[in-house]
């Protein structure tokens, strides 16, 4: 009996440091930036883009503003404010990678801002829920100064991590739709993969409480065959929205979207049923 006792008190301290190990590690795992490899000077070219530097308590965050492309209809053109996106990207890029996907609402008329996440290329500071929170608001304060920009057109879109980026966002400042790609309910939801309790989430980006109140349109895109993200994450997500459509792609989670060009097409149909955009 005596070394039965043994081995339960034995067994829990082995669990409890376990628990207090991956408390202090979980950052490193879901802001794993150190592994990306990038440039910080990219050779890419994107028309007119402007570079603006916030300076949160995280320090001084790099961001990317793209006007809509010349090839856009002239009437979507900003002769007059036209609507934008604010894009959140995945946990393990920069925004250096992002932009030729983002050609999607450039090329109908959407301006768009790329937030880089603090930590992560050549943004100073560490990230975490609170900053890439603080972060996102100082881009959206910014993006809805600019007099080309519609504050009322305001898209957020965020794929993977970016979805919990954009869904915090959606908490604190107005928007006119939320497009989530390849996004989870929640960080706590993968508790059980490592076997520790839920209340150890420092960072819970909790997506599914915040589409369930959320009242613009949204949309839900995912892969049927994630294997990081599950597809059910992504049904749960549609299925709490108030007013959502979901979009099913035969892919991964890494190659979502599978054709660029469908994507594309989706976007602006998703749009132009919303009001967004007109056709």
């Amino acid at each position: 009996m005596q070394l039965f006792v043994k081995i339960i008190i034995s067994a829990f301290l082995f669990y409890f440091a376990y628990c207090c190990l991956l408390f202090l590690i979980q950052r490193r795992i879901i802001f794993p930036r150190s592994h990306i490899s990038h440039s910080l000077e990219p050779e890419i070219v994107v028309p007119e883009i402007e570079k603006i530097w916030f300076t949160t308590y995280s320090g001084k965050i790099e961001t990317w503003f793209i006007p809509p492309l010349d090839t856009a209809p002239l009437k979507l053109l900003p002769t007059k404010p036209a609507p934008a996106v604010i894009f959140g990207h995945g946990n393990a890029e920069v925004i250096d990678f992002c932009t030729e996907e983002l050609k999607a609402f450039t090329r109908i008329g959407i301006g768009a801002l790329l937030i880089e996440y603090p930590g992560y290329g050549r943004s100073e500071g560490s990230p975490s829920q609170k900053s890439i929170s603080q972060a996102f608001i100082a881009g959206y304060d910014y993006l809805v100064s600019r007099k080309d920009v519609d504050p009322n057109r305001i898209i957020l879109f965020g794929r993977s991590l970016g979805g919990g980026a954009v869904c915090d966002l959606a908490l604190k400042r107005p928007s006119a739709a939320l497009i989530l790609q390849s996004t989870f309910t929640s960080v706590a939801a993968f508790t059980s993969r490592f076997l520790v309790p839920a209340f150890l989430v420092r960072d819970p980006f909790d997506n599914l409480s915040v589409v369930s109140t959320y009242t613009g349109p949204v949309l839900i895109i995912h892969g049927k065959n994630d294997d990081i993200i599950p597809f059910s994450h992504g049904k749960a997500l549609y299925e709490k929205t108030l007013n959502g459509k979901l979009l099913v792609y035969d892919c991964s989670h890494n190659d979502c979207p599978p054709d660029y060009l469908v994507f594309q097409k989706d976007i602006e149909t998703f749009l132009t049923d919303v009001g967004i955009i007109n056709q």
